[in-house]
């Protein structure tokens, strides 16, 4: 339960992590301390201007790192199933690789490819995170004697949510970092059409964000339908499933006002995080589909048998 808890920690402060990484980004102070891994040559320089954002960033993620250093020990030790032992290595290797990517960033000048390979491992490490928060958890135990057979394609139409919600995210990287963010300047139309003309290359990554989003939000109204036509009395389904469906429109609506706002700061944030959020809650729901619910008889489509009665023979003499 501790090392739980500690999990929990650690995908809680990889969160305000990405709030403080959308920051940097939303106020154009990724250049703010140009070099690395010192700033100005220092650990601590004069906390003011971007700098304030760019180093609270390597700060915040330096913290994330130990953390996760510990826990991956902590799980390498102590752990005995061999794939959440695999998943500590993974995170620590994860956390080391991000870091180096954000130095690359900076040496190099805040490159597309590499700001957006940083954006997007980002959002792994906080899967990964969130992964070990569940897996440790006390509702992760060993199954019991014999699963649900509900008989419906829920695994395999959450697995497929999470993965169109994590290619979305790329796109919104790809729109972020590229500076693709207005180049569409009005919503929900594109420049007064429902196809915009595409005379440029940012038009047409700032478009394929839109669409993204549109695919997102219906693959998520249909799992969550699913959930709740298939799996409504199973609590830990139907939790994420309306959580699904709260952040997919609270991200539509930060979009759009990320466009009518011009690239409000903490707008533009909120919509970052939130995709995160939206993530992390797809994943929770594709690992719990993919575990099978063990001894629940009140959920929909089990067939409970009654055991069989001993039958008096009637040729039985009655005292």
């Amino acid at each position: 339960m501790a090392r739980h808890r500690f999990a929990v920690l650690t995908a809680a402060s990889t969160w305000v992590l990405l709030f403080l990484g959308g920051l940097v980004t939303s106020t154009g102070s990724g250049l703010a301390v140009p070099d690395w891994p010192l700033s100005f040559g220092q650990v601590m320089p004069q906390m003011v201007g971007g700098v304030l954002f760019e180093h609270g960033h390597r700060l915040a993620a330096s913290l994330v790192g130990f953390l996760t250093l510990i826990l991956s020990i902590w799980t390498v030790v102590s752990e005995t199933r061999p794939g959440v032992r695999a998943l500590g290595i993974a995170m620590i290797l994860a956390v080391v690789l991000q870091g180096v990517l954000g130095g690359v960033t900076v040496l190099y000048k805040l490159p597309i490819a590499v700001s957006v390979t940083h954006a997007c491992l980002a959002q792994t490490f906080f899967c990964l995170a969130v992964t070990m928060a569940i897996v440790t958890g006390p509702s992760w135990g060993p199954p019991r004697a014999r699963p649900l057979e509900l008989g419906a394609p829920l695994p395999a139409l959450a697995l497929a949510t999470t993965a169109t919600v994590f290619v979305q995210l790329i796109l919104g990287a790809l729109t972020r970092h590229s500076g693709a963010g207005l180049a569409i300047p009005d919503f929900p139309l594109a420049f007064g059409r429902l196809v915009p003309p595409f005379e440029t290359s940012l038009i047409a990554i700032h478009y394929a964000h839109r669409v993204g989003a549109l695919i997102v939000a219906m693959a998520i109204f249909a799992t969550a339908a699913h959930v709740w036509y298939h799996h409504r009395t199973r609590r830990e389904l139907m939790r994420p499933a309306a959580l699904l469906v709260a952040f997919v429109l609270a991200q539509i609506a930060l979009g759009g006002l990320i466009v009518l706002t011009r690239k409000d700061v903490v707008i533009n944030t909120a919509h970052v995080v939130n995709g995160a959020l939206t993530l992390a809650t797809s994943l929770v729901l594709t690992l719990r589909a993919f575990r099978p619910a063990f001894g629940d008889d009140t959920a929909v489509g089990v067939r409970v048998r009654k055991p069989l009665q001993p039958r008096l023979d009637r040729t039985e003499v009655r005292v």
